[in-house]
């Protein structure tokens, strides 16, 4: 059977890391064979991990960029495992427990445009284990501008006011978990204006400022 749309579901999703679980009735041979998620390519990052429910076994595998797929975890499996998963056996019992730990980091929204010598509130909501954030502003170009801050995370929130930077376009803030910075919330880009009683206007012989005061008239 081709690829099926439905079958695939993100457990966990961050700018940087998603967790997938993918369900079907094909054998993992097919399912693992090149090209079968072609048509969700562009969703699929190099490093992500899906859990492969086939009709025939279940594993943890991370995705690889390339034909090739990466070494896994046999989870359970009707056949024995392939030469690209890895098991293990034991001579002794053994009762292993394993808990799933989610870290992320969701970003409040910020306005569009800001206006310099001011500063900007950052908000963001903190789950998980994570008990500093690093807080900096990008410019277009992605490089940080001085200084990062270093935020504590209290509640669950942390919070943080940045200076405004200078007059330009394509900012953007980041915050990242202080331990981890793969584990990070990016906000949607925004601009610098000059502050608006700054503005002039040329207004025939007259330069005035935006609340109407002239700053100089030509009596020539």
């Amino acid at each position: 059977m081709p690829f099926l749309a439905s079958g695939l579901t993100p457990l966990i999703q961050t700018s940087s890391f998603s967790l997938w679980h993918y369900r079907t009735d094909d054998i993992r041979t097919d399912v693992t064979a090149a090209g079968y998620f072609n048509p969700v390519a562009a969703q699929l990052k190099p490093g992500d991990l899906m859990i492969l429910q086939t009709i025939d076994a279940m594993a943890l595998l991370p995705l690889r960029p390339g034909p090739a797929t990466g070494p896994g975890v046999t989870l359970d499996g009707a056949v024995s495992p392939l030469a690209l998963l890895r098991s293990a056996a034991q001579s002794f019992p053994v009762v292993q427990a394993v808990g799933a730990v989610v870290r992320t980091i969701v970003l409040a929204p910020l306005a569009a445009g800001f206006i310099t010598g001011g500063s900007i509130p950052v908000s963001a909501q903190v789950q998980g284990p994570i008990s500093q954030v690093v807080v900096s502003v990008r410019d277009a170009s992605n490089q940080i501008l001085p200084t990062p801050q270093l935020v504590t995370v209290s509640g669950g929130f942390a919070t943080a006011a940045v200076p405004v930077p200078p007059v330009g376009s394509g900012y953007r803030i980041r915050v990242e978990d202080a331990q981890d910075p793969a584990i990070a919330a990016v906000s949607r880009s925004f601009s610098v204006t000059p502050p608006l009683n700054a503005l002039q206007q040329e207004n025939g012989a007259v330069i005035v400022m935006e609340n109407g005061y002239a700053l100089l008239r030509d009596f020539s």
